[in-house]
């Protein structure tokens, strides 16, 4: 499952990896290294955020419609 994301939003998590790097790293990290760290994340990581955040509203919509079936009685 890929995630899409605009060139804006691709744009600026590139440019926050490239800060990282730059204030906690001995090294910093080119554009294109960057990118693929990006997308390594979001390969890797971004299926399992996926799954919790549908897993959270799962459970959130099941704790309202159960307040509603007991006001409704």
């Amino acid at each position: 499952m890929a995630i899409e994301i605009s060139r804006d939003e691709r744009n600026e998590a590139i440019a926050s990896i490239e800060r990282y790097f730059r204030e906690n790293m001995d090294e910093p990290i080119g554009n294109i290294a960057a990118d693929a760290l990006r997308a390594s994340f979001f390969e890797e990581f971004g299926p399992i955020i996926y799954k919790q955040a549908v897993g959270d509203v799962q459970e959130r919509l099941k704790q309202r419609v159960s307040g509603v079936d007991i006001e409704i009685y």
